[in-house]
């Protein structure tokens, strides 16, 4: 993962997202670049993505708006983990204890550049499930 600098775009949000896929599919920055691509966007809409083992991967540059909620892109930096929904399909909170940790240390890295950033779900600025979790429950 490439060192959180301060960017000249005004940021004062994360966004935390999933992918939308079952807890036993490790999704890499690699696919959800390629399934962006296919949307017809030009890179991976996410900043950062955690992989199921707990790795912090860089998707698009932090100097990029991000691709990852309609209206709130220009002023956010997205963050997905692999997972969320459960074994049938339905939205569930699949992030293993490793993804979990390493959203928390990526927080704490986020917030040494930008300490007044606020943190939300997806699903708070969309009608969706994502990220299958409450943000607002948990101490970032």
């Amino acid at each position: 993962m490439k060192k959180i600098k301060k960017v000249l775009r005004p940021i004062n949000k994360v966004l935390i997202h999933c992918t939308a896929t079952k807890p036993d599919h490790d999704v890499d920055v690699k696919d959800i670049t390629q399934w962006h691509l296919a949307r017809g966007w030009s890179d991976c809409g996410y900043h950062y993505h955690i992989k199921l083992d707990g790795t912090i991967q860089s998707g698009r540059p932090i100097e990029l708006i991000g691709a990852h909620c309609r209206g709130y892109n220009k002023f956010s930096i997205g963050i997905a983990y692999a997972g969320g929904l459960d074994e049938k399909g339905k939205p569930s909170d699949t992030r293993t204890e490793e993804q979990k940790e390493s959203l928390v240390k990526l927080m704490i890295r986020i917030r040494k550049v930008y300490p007044e950033i606020s943190v939300y779900g997806h699903n708070e600025f969309s009608n969706k499930a994502c990220p299958s979790f409450d943000v607002q429950a948990e101490e970032y």
